[in-house]
């Protein structure tokens, strides 16, 4: 394990996320809100950690091993985490203790959305950008931005790239370098970003909520500058635009550089993945929709009803957490519906949460071979995924995955119960952090700021196990991980 290293790439990389204080400062001076200082104090307090990281061990000079890999990863993400709550911390609009500022910091990093603010209507504008940016950054992944710069500072970003980036992108390169891949994705990502602020505008949003918008829609984060989220515009355009964008968030960022590169939208079409998570999305807002539909609720008018379960379909679905609607009075069976949905989540290297599209879709087609191996018990059968079958290796990997993530669950839900929740609301905090959803129902319906600090905390540690896709961080638990 290559200590030095990995303080040097932690206080580079700290360093770096302190110039993300500077466009609050900026939207600070330009709506007059006074919390400039707030944001120059963790600036430098940030920079200052960074470079009382780097300046002992900034002539080390080695390639990252994988296990190193997993634990910058980690150790970025949880410090962070940390450091990024000073501004919650440090505005005068605010008094936050650590726990909530912290909570708060690491829900906009993992792109949970779940908040512990209220009145957000009121609150300064720098502070509400602030918190839009820092799901952005963590959309696509802070570290995926990094490591296009450590190539020239002499230090190699693979491993790094494959920590991050889950399931089936881990051992691709999308081009030569990766530095050059980080470049490409962010690029589409910023272009995703600009189309969706602009088309907010032209729906009717100030320039001010399109920009923040449009950050929680494309990295599907779920933060809003209104108590409300959406529903504060009671726009069905501006819903559709959210939605669509939501979906592209959504889906792998690899098959948007390959459409990108190829200049041929039915690449699209082409992925099994793409094809599956269309399927469970119709099949997820028929079901909504019935439900809706049977209560009678919005008058029974199916137009309304479709839109508010489109809407909230993608949010739930994909990890993003906006509402469109007050949903506190919806059916029971609805809301677990769309809790359960989450679960599966997005596609793989994507920015949504869950255990992904193409880990449930092989599950689902290993299913089908064991059922057909009831009926033809000498018969081969392969699993095949779009035109290729896929490995034993690969699929007890992903059951692998889908155990422990099940698993983990589990004693999330009874962990959150313990701390005097009901059954229901337990799961829904579960599903809200684990899957980096952030929308609860129940008692968390309105918000998490009322949960014990203990309920909190392991809210934070079950958003970060989320957004590392549970095995990098649970993989530094176990004996081997240490062993030389």
């Amino acid at each position: 394990m290559h200590f030095a290293l990995i303080t040097k790439i932690l206080g580079i990389l700290l360093m770096v996320f302190s110039f993300t204080m500077v466009p609050p400062v900026v939207v600070a001076y330009l709506f007059h809100d006074g919390s400039e200082m707030a944001f120059l104090r963790s600036f430098a307090s940030i920079f200052c950690l960074g470079l009382v990281l780097w300046l002992p061990v900034w002539r080390e000079r080695a390639e990252l091993q994988t296990r190193d890999g997993f634990l910058v990863v980690t150790l970025f993400w949880t410090v962070l985490g940390t450091v990024g709550s000073l501004p919650f911390l440090l505005n005068p609009a605010l008094d936050l203790s650590i726990t909530d500022a912290v909570f708060e910091s690491i829900s906009g990093l993992t792109t949970t959305g779940g908040t512990v603010l209220t009145g957000l209507d009121q609150l300064p504008k720098s502070l509400l950008f602030y918190r839009q940016q820092l799901q952005w950054l963590g959309g696509m992944g802070i570290i995926v931005l990094a490591i296009a710069i450590l190539p020239m500072l002499g230090v190699g970003g693979m491993q790094l790239y494959k920590a991050e980036i889950p399931g089936p992108m881990k051992d691709a390169k999308l081009t030569p370098r990766i530095a050059e891949t980080a470049k490409t994705l962010w690029f589409i990502y910023l272009v995703f970003t600009i189309c969706c602020a602009l088309l907010f505008r032209w729906g009717g949003m100030s320039w001010f909520d399109a920009i923040a918008h449009s950050f929680s829609t494309v990295s599907t984060g779920g933060f809003s500058t209104h108590d409300a989220s959406m529903g504060y515009y009671d726009s069905a355009l501006l819903d559709m635009i959210a939605a669509f964008f939501i979906f592209l968030g959504a889906l792998s960022f690899a098959l948007h550089f390959a459409v990108f590169r190829g200049k041929n939208p039915l690449t699209y079409w082409r992925d099994p993945e793409f094809r599956f998570f269309v399927t469970l999305i119709v099949l997820y807002v028929s079901i909504v929709s019935i439900g809706l539909f049977l209560e009678q609720r919005y008058d029974g008018d199916p137009l309304t009803i479709l839109r508010h379960s489109v809407f909230q379909v993608m949010s739930f679905s994909t990890g993003t957490g906006l509402t469109s609607t007050d949903m506190v009075s919806w059916p029971n069976a609805v809301l677990y519906t769309l809790a359960l949905t989450s679960f599966i989540g997005g596609c793989a290297g994507s920015t949504g949460g869950g255990m992904k599209v193409v880990r449930v879709a092989l599950v689902f087609h290993h299913s089908l071979r064991e059922l057909r191996r009831l009926i033809y018990p000498t018969g081969v059968f392969a699993v095949r995924f779009g035109h290729r079958a896929a490995d034993d290796r690969v699929l007890q990997a992903v059951w692998g995955f889908v155990g422990v993530y099940i698993m983990l669950s589990v004693a999330l839900t009874l962990a959150f119960s313990m701390t005097g929740m009901d059954l229901g609301s337990a799961l829904a905090t579960t599903a809200a952090s684990l899957n980096n959803v952030g929308q609860g129902f129940g008692d968390v319906g309105s918000g998490f700021s009322h949960l014990s600090n203990g309920a909190k905390w392991i809210m934070c540690v079950a958003m970060l196990a989320g957004r590392l896709e549970v095995f990098t961080l649970l993989v530094l638990f176990t004996p081997l991980f240490w062993r030389q």
